[in-house]
């Protein structure tokens, strides 16, 4: 059976979980709620209640009616109800004998007002307003779930000697709060480290709680977005907290330290290299309280979660803020076989006459080189010879765009271009994504012959070997080219007599493959390999599709019945 329930907002002065029946108790039963983790709430037996037996939790939090056996409502007040008290609670009903007489369950759901903002904000309000009378002596406090003190108002001032020092200079109460009933807090330059529950708790001087209310407050992380390629990207952090002289300013990634502030100064020696001569702090910042980090040249690899960490000389936190960083890689994407493709790359940075440009791939193979005016085709990975080229006067006119000819699937990378000064420092760096989409061909079962392509640049050296085969693991292989001719005995037999590739296939750069009467058993995916000297220097991917005959004559067949009707 489901269990009733019971809704209502924190800040409430009393909810009552309803328990009734209209069975007769005995005079001497005891009736004893408990909460779902079997702590007792509240205990009553031989006619009236057992403070000494209930959870400290509980204590002066609960009440019964007088005389709760005659009727029969043995329900119970709980005063001043938090999202701590939800739980599923169970009234059982014992006999003198220990006998259970009666058993009922209510759940209660306390609901608590979300506020939820950016760091980016100066100030957030968190609410809590009531029409209750709140004498002139009433103490107001504002705390969190780990019970650090927010804000203290007392005797009509605020107490700022009693809160916790992460929260000083940072919290503020309206005026005449306890005549107007408007206890709300204002928490000034919120970060994601201020995300908690809080409670504001207003008592009289007897410490009898008046009123109680919680508020969650979510401070979300901001997201910083910049494009692959920029100069630079700042990722924000101002406060109006005072700061000491003396206090350390860190920043870090999730597992590497970024930039360290000190004494006064930098400390270059204790960041990670990877982050070296690229991060930078204004002057003056514990002073003017901007503690933003610059990060030069942002490239993919930097996507992260930058904490910023105030520490004091003691090394106890006075702040903490998150900020997280995305560089967005601009795509290409292209059909295998194209003639060529750009990789987009332009600025409007003033770039000195002998800068270095330099792009390369994701295992760090140098794609392109340019240096001294020209290119240097000689310091290039073999994979990219002769099919690389870039704009004359690209220093002057900024377009650092590359010309990829032949693209396949086989070239599917990250590039990188960086452009250095002659010192060697990185004046400019950005990633483009290429994707080639794999080449498909499709044929019926019983055509001659099927080709499947891959055409390069001209003029291979003439020690390359050409191999084609399954594109499967052990897959078989096809064809075999190597010495200037065919090396049938490579072959899988299911190829013998099959195959053919064209002549000075070398000097044309036209590497596709014959393939004589397709079956469909022949589907699939087929690759080549050009290779020197074991290693693989380009590759291209050919997925096959051989419709069977049977197929064909039903779709041939059922197009005639169309056609006849």
């Amino acid at each position: 059976m489901s269990v009733p329930w019971v809704g209502v907002d924190s800040g409430v002065e009393s909810v009552q979980l309803i328990c009734k029946t209209t069975v007769c108790l005995p005079k001497d039963a005891k009736v004893e709620w408990k909460d779902k983790d079997n702590r007792k709430v509240h205990v009553y037996e031989n006619g009236s209640d057992q403070p000494e037996e209930q959870d400290e939790k509980y204590k002066n939090q609960t009440k019964m009616k007088r005389n709760l056996l005659e009727p029969g409502d043995l329900s119970l007040t709980l005063k001043h109800p938090t999202d701590g008290d939800n739980s599923t609670y169970t009234c059982p009903v014992y006999s003198r004998e220990g006998n259970v007489l009666m058993e009922k369950q209510v759940e209660l759901k306390v609901r608590v007002p979300q506020v939820e903002v950016v760091t980016e904000v100066k100030s957030v309000q968190l609410p809590c307003k009531t029409t209750i009378h709140l004498p002139r002596d009433t103490k107001v406090e504002w705390m969190v779930k780990s019970s650090k003190k927010v804000h203290v108002y007392q005797n009509g001032s605020d107490w700022p000697e009693d809160q916790d020092q992460s929260y000083r200079d940072r919290t503020e109460l309206r005026r005449n709060l306890l005549k107007t009933g408007d206890l709300s807090l204002t928490l000034k330059y919120p970060t994601d480290w201020d995300t908690d529950t809080y409670t504001c708790t207003a008592y009289n001087n007897r410490k009898k709680i008046l009123i109680k209310k919680e508020v969650v407050l979510k401070v979300k992380v901001p997201q910083v977005e910049v494009d692959s390629g920029v100069e630079s990207v700042q990722l924000p952090f101002s406060t109006t907290l005072h700061l000491p002289e003396d206090a350390k300013v860190e920043w870090k990634d999730n597992y590497r330290k970024v930039h360290v502030y000190e004494n006064g100064s930098d400390h270059p020696e204790e960041q990670h290299q990877v982050y070296r001569d690229r991060t930078r702090m204004n002057e003056d910042l514990l002073k003017t309280g901007d503690l933003s980090l610059t990060l030069k040249h942002p490239t993919y690899g930097d996507n992260s979660t930058y904490t910023c960490t105030v520490y004091n000389r003691e090394g106890n936190i006075l702040l903490k803020r998150k900020v997280e960083l995305k560089v967005r890689v601009p795509q290409v994407e292209v059909d295998s076989g194209v003639e060529s493709v750009q990789l987009p790359f332009n600025t409007t940075l003033h770039l000195p006459e002998d800068a270095k440009v330099e792009w390369k791939d994701r295992g760090s193979r140098k794609v392109h080189v340019y240096k001294n005016g020209s290119d240097q085709p000689h310091k290039q990975h073999q994979a990219y010879k002769d099919r690389t080229k870039m704009n004359e006067d690209l220093l002057k006119t900024g377009d650092l765009s590359l010309t990829l000819k032949y693209p396949t699937d086989g070239d599917n990378s990250t590039y990188t271009c960086t452009v250095y000064s002659r010192e060697g420092n990185i004046l400019l760096k950005r990633k483009v994504e290429l994707k080639v989409r794999v080449c498909q061909v499709e044929v019926e079962e019983g055509a001659e012959s099927v080709q499947l392509p891959f055409r390069t640049t001209q003029n291979l050296p003439e020690d390359a070997k050409v191999k084609w085969r399954e594109n499967k693991f052990l897959g078989n292989i096809l064809h075999v080219y190597k010495n200037g001719s065919d090396q049938p005995d490579k072959q899988h037999q299911v190829y013998r007599d099959r195959t053919k590739m064209n002549e000075d296939l070398l000097k044309t750069g036209d590497l596709s493959l014959t393939l004589k009467y397709p079956t469909e058993r022949d589907s699939g995916r087929y690759r080549c390999l050009f290779l020197r000297k074991a290693d693989i220097i380009r590759w291209n991917t050919v997925l096959l599709k051989v419709k069977g005959l049977f197929l064909s004559l039903f779709c041939y067949l059922f197009l005639c019945v169309c056609i006849h009707f």
